[in-house]
């Protein structure tokens, strides 16, 4: 490796060599595959300054450098610099170095609104080869570029892809432009409108069960947008058959799932919350066993936030009250995020307790289970620390519940050593 601390040229770690100064970066100080300049005069690579102006930095769009007010917004394309760039790369392809391509030209507002006619006219003409070939031009600019992704949703993407997925009669060809759709992520209103009615939102569940994996996840996560924004929509798609069984098999993917366990979580809590009966056929499909496994796995705070949430939810229906009281690991799961998540996983676990011991039928074998995991401590522990009146309350109300069948478990132990003398 080529030492990269020589006077005038700065390390490209990236490739392992020393890049002279006006071929790097002032962003990233790194090889610029894509040169472009400000109105000020400075050269970025594209990709790191159209990152920064979509930041927002600032008031008003600045350039990093200099911290002039910038004229124009569009960088323009310095084929100069670039084409030094690349016979640099040639010169120095014995180290390993390869040519950077000639990068393409920009998205412009009339090509966005080109491809998404052509994606418009495929579907209503029933051209499904030409409506893949549209939608995965219209994947890749997005992919690639975050500022040609911004300028399909400000042609009106999101709204022109809804209704392809709705009128599209192919199912792979509904597929790509569900995939499509979700690169656009959030809808706007007229999108969710339209993914909502009854008639969509069953194509999208429909697709949420019998998909290939990342449809599925396609799905979960349009779904998890219409329904979040609309307590109606999120009523009316609880009604739909499959929903239920859709959103607990994604839940129950496991790590090699992990977005799509996520974005199913954020769903059935929606659906959930709109509608007990949508609750209950949560927990009829299901969501207990898959949403504790979820559970057990969490490693970060949103994570298990979404799944407590929805065990919140659902435990407010008879049949999730059943499924927490039988399930093998579902009060040890729950007890061990009392602490150290978060303040909200907190409240959420010690509501879904609290909800799990409501009722007849196995709640004293349901705290006789807490207590040997430790909630009678962590509880006492939630008191000390402080927390919201509602939580107070129902810790409270468990620790009474507990300490009856305490005192019960501690003389039941007792009985193992009553054979026991001291030796003095």
């Amino acid at each position: 490796m080529l030492n990269t601390r020589k006077q005038g040229l700065n390390p490209a770690s990236d490739i392992g060599v020393s890049v002279p100064a006006p071929f790097t970066c002032p962003i990233s100080l790194e090889l610029m595959k894509d040169p472009v300049t400000l109105s000020t005069g400075i050269t970025y690579d594209r990709r790191c300054i159209e990152t920064w102006l979509d930041s927002g930095a600032g008031d008003i769009a600045t350039c990093p450098v200099t911290n002039v007010g910038l004229d124009s917004l569009e960088p323009i394309p310095n084929h100069a610099i670039r084409r030094m760039i690349q016979d640099w790369c040639v010169v120095n392809r014995s180290l390993g170095i390869e040519r950077i391509p000639t990068p393409r030209a920009p998205l412009t507002d009339v090509a966005a609104s080109d491809t998404l006619r052509r994606v418009s006219e495929a579907v209503r003409c029933g051209d499904h080869a030409g409506c893949l070939a549209m939608v995965e031009k219209v994947k890749a600019l997005s992919s690639e570029s975050e500022r040609d992704r911004v300028r399909f949703v400000a042609r009106g993407a999101r709204a022109s892809l809804a209704e392809g997925f709705a009128a599209c009669a192919d199912e792979e060809a509904s597929e790509g432009v569900l995939s499509a759709l979700a690169l656009m992520l959030p809808l706007d209103e007229a999108a969710r409108a339209s993914l909502g009615e009854g008639a969509t939102m069953r194509r999208l569940v429909r697709t949420l069960t019998r998909g290939d994996p990342p449809a599925r996840l396609d799905a979960a996560r349009v779904i998890r947008d219409v329904v979040a924004s609309d307590e109606a929509r999120a009523a009316c798609a609880g009604e739909v058959e499959g929903i239920a069984e859709g959103l607990v098999g994604l839940i129950r993917g496991g790590p090699a799932l992990a977005r799509a366990t996520r974005a199913s979580l954020s769903a059935a809590y929606f659906v959930a919350c709109a509608s007990e009966g949508a609750a209950a056929r949560l927990a009829r499909a299901g969501a207990v066993g898959a949403v504790v496994e979820a559970l057990a796995e969490c490693e970060g705070g949103g994570a298990c936030e979404a799944a407590l949430a929805v065990l919140e939810r659902v435990a407010d229906t008879e049949e999730g009250r059943r499924g927490l009281r039988e399930h093998a690991l579902a009060v040890a799961v729950v007890v061990k995020k009392v602490l150290w998540v978060s303040g909200a996983a907190t409240e959420m676990a010690v509501a879904v307790l609290w909800k799990a011991f409501a009722g007849a039928g196995g709640e004293g074998r349901v705290v006789v289970e807490a207590l040997e995991v430790g909630a009678f401590q962590k509880l006492l522990v939630v008191l000390q620390i402080g927390c919201g009146e509602s939580t107070r309350e129902r810790a409270s109300e468990l620790l009474k519940k507990m300490n009856v069948y305490r005192g019960r478990l501690e003389c039941m132990e007792s009985m193992d050593f009553k054979e026991l003398r001291r030796s003095f």
